[in-house]
């Protein structure tokens, strides 16, 4: 199923090029065009509403059960502290290689871009960031409401809660637990169901991206597309290289098991659509679901590898391309706030462009750059969800790694008959 999906995946894309683009010449009135691309759209929209329909549950149900099945508190702080750790370093990491790599291409340098004009605004609330309201943010108010917004560090935060209670009350306790493994069985089995529509939510985001933008915006921003992506993939030499130093040759395996979540998030845009499988594709790796069950949903809050590395890139691009010097220590400075203010907007939408205009203000860097990347946005979207999966891929089975000392995989011939079509 997997690879028949990934298939599935690819020829969508294809056929949604081929449509966007004859869309896009085909179609001269702007209103018109916007009425067909919103009701292609609507599959896109349904396959995303079915994604988060099913994280709530799964996030809660594995983590509960791989808590209890840690057995005491030690090794659940233990894990923790390690997972934070692997993440404060993979954020310190991408953002330096965002201001790296914009030092070195200079894509804004030069541009012949139309620059908007100093005043122009993106029309982002930006707000600003407070401790106090990150922290109080973390704890839910109501676990239901939780659940109902999608709050996966609220959610988080509850099962720790839950899965330590669970661990503290002991054999009392076993019922419960087998009904959540119950649960996390049926999750899963859900999202093989959903999975399969994601051809379909593919070909419709890549059509609509491509028939109200055209091909010539490609054209247009090819330097600094090209340069992001150029350095996206260094990032994720670099992941992968240190992924291999601590697990060795078997690196090459966890690539050739997230490859479809990579594929999954790069297409729609959204590194939530990809959370399931990449669960399933740790364990298939050896993960054990105790670790992967914590570590990844953390991570989907404060590891957002692709995130970080555009937070940098991005902001010195427009600073670029306006013609504003920002000096080494000015770049420090900004590496810092970001590694501050990245970890404070989990959940926002648009949470990168967020950061940036916030971050411009600040350097008086006229805001209204933004503007110059939001005709591409999406398709930047695309490389930074897919490099979240893949940071949080190489989080996990570092984490687990260095917990384990042992990886077990799983053959594929053990899990196939689960998600035969």
């Amino acid at each position: 199923m997997a690879k028949r999906l990934t298939m599935y995946i690819l020829i969508a894309m294809v056929v949604g090029i081929i449509l966007g683009i004859t869309l896009n010449k085909t179609v001269a009135d702007p209103a018109t065009l916007k009425d067909i691309t919103g009701y292609i759209s609507i599959l896109t929209e349904i396959f995303l509403r079915l994604i988060k329909m099913i994280i709530a549950p799964l996030v809660f149900a594995t983590l509960v059960v791989g808590i209890s099945h840690m057995g005491d508190t030690a090794a659940l702080g233990r894990v923790g502290a390690r997972a934070i750790g692997w993440f404060l370093g993979a954020s310190l990491l991408s953002l330096t290689l965002g201001l790296v790599m914009v030092n070195l291409l200079q894509p804004g340098v030069g541009a012949d871009l139309v620059l908007p004009p100093e005043g122009a605004s993106a029309g982002l609330s930006q707000g600003d960031f407070s401790l106090k309201q990150f922290i109080t943010h973390l704890v839910p108010k109501s676990f239901f409401e939780a659940m109902a917004t999608n709050e996966i560090l609220q959610i988080l935060v509850f099962s720790v809660f839950t899965g330590v209670a669970v661990t503290a009350v002991g054999e009392k306790a076993a019922p419960l637990v087998r009904g959540i493994e119950a649960l996390a069985q049926v999750m899963l089995q859900i999202t093989d169901y959903v999975m399969r529509f994601a051809p379909f939510a593919v070909f419709a985001a890549v059509t609509t991206a491509l028939a109200e933008q055209g091909p010539t915006i490609l054209i247009s921003f090819g330097k600094f597309m090209g340069s992001f992506y150029l350095s996206m993939l260094v990032l994720w030499g670099v992941l992968l290289t240190l992924c291999f130093l601590v697990v060795g040759s078997r690196t090459g395996l966890l690539i050739r098991y997230i490859r479809e979540p990579i594929l999954l998030a790069f297409s729609t845009a959204s590194s939530e659509a990809a959370f399931p499988r990449t669960l399933e594709a740790l364990d298939r790796f050896g993960v054990p679901p105790r670790i992967a069950s914590f570590v990844l949903p953390l991570g989907y809050s404060f590891n957002l590898d692709g995130s970080m590395i555009y937070c940098t890139f991005a902001t010195m691009f427009i600073a670029q391309a306006y013609g504003v010097e920002l000096t080494l220590w000015h770049q420090f400075t900004m590496l810092l706030i970001l590694m501050v203010t990245s970890k404070g907007i989990a959940g926002v939408p648009r949470a990168s462009l967020v950061i940036i205009s916030s971050t411009l203000a600040f350097f008086d860097i006229p805001e209204a750059g933004l503007l110059l990347i939001l005709a591409v946005d999406h398709f930047l979207d695309m490389g930074r969800s897919a490099t979240n999966v893949v940071g949080n891929a190489v989080a996990s089975v570092v984490v687990a790694k260095w917990e384990t000392k042992y990886l077990d995989p799983i053959e594929p011939a053990e899990i196939e008959p689960a998600h035969a079509p």
